[in-house]
């Protein structure tokens, strides 16, 4: 197993080849930024020769002075030019980078029906394209497409295409199809080591959810890079996900291909990229995820608290994630104590106040209301159980219409509250009824509550908990608000979706004052 692994991270490339990504300009540079402040070692910024954007990228990246080495992708040269007049390999010498990376076919199955030309002539476009970029001074990491199903139907024609690239200084063995499994991955590593004395990577893909396996696997059969994205972005199933491989390779193989102060910034970093990419993260996303250290079941969060390695693999801190302990029906009065040190309540495990609070979960959870992703919400709840809780205004009453005019659907909001004795009356538009209310409500108070101002909405999420009663279904409406400093989540439960909203409001408004005005 080798002592030092560099990380070669293609999200920007690769994983923007998903079918619900497309980056800006922008958002690569940004990307890149993040990607390097995380100690990649390679970071691929896409293919200049397919298309302007990444061209540029190349020209644009150069002035945020990374440590990463930036490297454009392509492929060797047509079979019918020369080295020198290949738009490809031009494409890639005029982003003036140090470090390039090639692919080429090695399955002789896309050799006779995609490339359409012979068995040696590849060859030759391999060996050739190679030659002549090592020729202008640059790092050449080979990509070798398909490899381990190369290998599978003909392993002799696969060996000769390594050959073919043995001048690179990376080749990289690719499982393009995704296909693979671990011990068929390592059987075929040594084999080819029997052969080819170049420094070896891996590419794996995902098909076969063995991406990270397989990726792991190639590294304790000796390969010195690994390539991959964060969060597995990628086409079809997507690639090996780097943010499971770097902290599995530091902190389960004790292979530093990252600072321990990096690996810190891997759950935000993973975060930044999905939220820029637009795309939601699973909760169960191992190391990273919400839920990858988060606690429900009393037994549980008991263990936990006495000793965290019962039910956790590693300290989240090493990542930059945290332990949640989580409130539901299933928790225990040790869940309820740990919620309640989080909100400054002291609480002993015996009491009768701890005993209601229980209860009182329990009875909303069974209307429907969970917690998770809505602690501000429970935090009220504790506080309004424990008799601390201070109200700020109080609803006298809501209406809300969607009127269709000059052929647009618009929405008007009318509410009335009173604060401290005063009575406000407010309407106000939005695109929807729950963004109708939310201004309604905001304005109507902003006059008492001027740091309101700063309160907006940033999520919202309906869920139908009984599918099978149609519209007469109750509903569980989510809502997260931010203000400059950070974020919440609120809940609301109802058979009618306008209620369960202004419910999740209140409590949004409510908690953003209890922050800033209680004592």
């Amino acid at each position: 197993m080798p002592k030092e692994v560099k990380i070669y991270d293609t999200t920007l490339r690769d994983g923007a080849q998903s079918e619900n990504i497309s980056f800006s300009l922008e958002d690569k540079l940004r990307i890149a930024k993040k990607l390097d402040d995380l100690g990649i070692h390679y970071i691929e910024g896409g293919w200049p020769g397919s298309n302007p954007k990444d061209m540029e990228f190349f020209r644009k990246v150069k002035k945020l002075n990374l440590k990463a080495k930036i490297v454009p992708f392509g492929s060797t040269k047509r079979a019918d030019s020369s080295v020198e007049k290949d738009r490809n390999l031009r494409a890639l010498l005029e982003t003036n980078m140090k470090t390039v990376c090639i692919f080429g076919k090695t399955w002789d199955l896309h050799v006779r029906h995609v490339l359409g030309t012979g068995l040696d002539k590849n060859l030759k476009m391999i060996e050739e394209s190679i030659e002549y970029l090592k020729s202008k001074d640059l790092e050449v990491i080979f990509d070798a497409e398909h490899f381990f199903d190369a290998y599978i139907s003909n392993s002799l024609y696969a060996i000769e295409a390594l050959k073919a690239a043995r001048e690179a200084n990376c080749i990289v063995l690719c499982d393009t199809n995704g296909g693979s499994i671990p011990f068929e991955i390592q059987r075929i590593i040594r084999e080819v080591k029997k052969h080819i004395k170049t420094p070896l990577g891996i590419h794996a893909h995902n098909d076969s959810d063995m991406a990270v396996a397989n990726s792991i696997i190639a590294v304790r059969t000796g390969v010195i890079q690994v390539q991959g994205t964060i969060n597995g972005f990628g086409e079809r199933c997507g690639n090996a996900n780097l943010c499971s491989i770097i902290p599995n390779l530091k902190l389960k193989l004790g292979i530093n291909c990252i600072t321990d102060e990096q690996l810190k910034k891997l759950t935000s970093v993973s975060r930044f990229v999905s939220e820029i990419a637009n795309v939601s993260l699973p909760t169960n996303m191992p190391y990273v995820g919400e839920s990858a250290f988060a606690h429900k079941g009393g037994v549980h969060v008991d263990a936990v608290l006495k000793k965290a390695e019962t039910y956790e693999h590693v300290k989240p801190e090493l990542v930059g994630n945290y332990r949640r302990i989580l409130v539901s029906e299933l928790a225990g009065k040790s869940t309820i104590l740990v919620k309640a040190r989080e909100y400054g309540l002291d609480l002993k495990k015996d009491t009768p106040e701890t005993r209601k609070i229980l209860e009182k979960l329990k009875e909303m959870e069974n209307q429907g209301y969970q917690f998770e992703g809505a602690e501000a919400s429970f935090e009220l709840l504790m506080k309004k159980a424990l008799g601390t809780y201070k109200s700020f205004f109080e609803m006298k009453g809501f209406k809300v219409i969607v009127d269709a005019r000059d052929g647009e659907l618009i929405a008007e909001a009318t509410v009335k509250v009173r604060v401290d004795g005063k009575e406000e009356h407010t309407a106000a538009e939005g695109n929807g009824p729950v963004n109708a209310l939310d201004n309604a409500l905001r304005k109507a108070l902003e006059k008492f509550y001027p740091v309101l101002k700063e309160v907006r909405l940033s999520d919202y999420k309906v869920r139908v908990l009984d599918e099978k009663r149609g519209t007469g279904a109750k509903v569980r409406v989510l809502i997260q608000s931010r203000d400059d400093k950070s974020s919440w989540g609120t809940v609301g439960v109802s058979e009618n979706i306008i209620e369960a909203s202004w419910i999740a409001l209140s409590d949004s408004i409510d908690y953003k004052l209890m922050k800033e005005l209680s004592p």
